[in-house]
């Protein structure tokens, strides 16, 4: 299980965003410029998270993305499945449409143990945590 390009892009907007001042938005061209990504992919990105309930999108002049409230208490996990999907952590490493304990691929075994700890880290570190 290793994060997309495009997840680590959503996930080092979000931290860049709860590093401003908060309750102003943030512009997306701000953004992709720092992260040095092309502004119409990362608009992309952010209308995922806007989607999922993490961002507020603002129109105009005075426009950008801010944090909804709470969002700073949001744990990268719930980032990895807005982007990756809900089956990211169900998904064979190997690709295998069948891949369970009583049907394991290869690799199973002993990749299902670091899988799970992946998902506790992720789970365990917010927006907040990384802002700080």
């Amino acid at each position: 299980m290793i994060l997309s390009r495009t997840t680590q892009y959503a996930i080092q907007a979000l931290i860049y965003i709860a590093t401003q001042q908060s309750g102003e938005p943030v512009l997306n061209r701000s953004i992709a410029d720092y992260l040095g990504v092309p502004p119409s992919y990362l608009a992309k990105i952010m209308q995922i998270l806007c989607r999922g309930h993490l961002l507020y999108s603002f129109r105009g002049r005075q426009g950008g993305f801010c944090l909804r409230e709470g969002a700073e208490k949001t744990d990268l996990m719930r980032v990895v499945s807005l982007i990756e999907g809900p089956d990211l952590t169900e998904t064979c490493v190997l690709g295998l449409k069948v891949c369970e304990d009583l049907n394991p691929c290869p690799l199973h075994h002993q990749w299902n143990p670091i899988k799970q700890k992946v998902v506790k880290i992720l789970r365990e570190q917010t927006l907040e945590r990384l802002a700080a």
